[in-house]
């Protein structure tokens, strides 16, 4: 039962970890390099992410620079920013692309901390959908006699725990994005 309960736990985990990576692509006035991890570029025919065709680096708090390995790379790298949901305006010298940030205004900070909110009740929802999936697995295995009703009464008593040991971690993470959004 404890092998079970385990694969539930792994499920749940991965849903807060899914989360967790969502926020980082949250700009937040700070210039922060995760926020181009679902950024791709035209490669040779390739969807390649952006951190594999050049380097970047975080030179002020509110400047990205982007090297590409080739100069050819540029014109693509600039069209895969300006087509994706970041709303920067990269400019490009020649040599590197420059993302620069611009401080958040103060609706725009609310817009994004509803953001965070509506993923973070997403997950909430996961996490719940989860539980139902191992409480109507355990419900089965005491139906075919596998296991006892107590067995029953614990797995659930158990994964209703991890339930909302995972729901607390899931209002830590929003607390601690939307702080970071409406700090100014």
């Amino acid at each position: 039962m404890q092998e079970s309960l385990q694969v539930y736990e792994d499920k749940m985990n991965k849903t807060l970890e899914v989360l967790e990576s969502d926020y980082m692509t949250i700009r937040a006035g700070r210039a922060n390099p995760h926020v181009l991890d679902k950024i791709k570029v035209d490669y040779y025919g390739t969807p390649t992410p952006l951190q594999q065709v050049g380097n970047i680096n975080v030179p002020e708090a509110r400047m990205i620079i982007i090297q590409p390995w080739e100069k050819s790379l540029l014109k693509a790298i600039e069209k895969a920013i300006l087509t994706s949901e970041l709303g920067i305006n990269p400019t490009n010298d020649g040599n590197v692309i420059r993302l620069v940030f611009p401080e958040l205004t103060e609706e725009r900070r609310k817009e994004l901390v509803k953001d965070v909110k509506k993923k973070g009740e997403a997950a909430k929802v996961a996490v719940r959908n989860i539980r139902r999936d191992a409480n109507d697995f355990f419900k089965k295995q005491q139906k075919a006699d596998e296991i006892s009703e107590d067995d029953l009464a614990e797995a659930e008593d158990d994964i209703q725990k991890l339930t909302d040991k995972m729901i607390g971690k899931i209002d830590k993470a929003i607390e601690a994005k939307s702080k970071e959004l409406l700090t100014v």
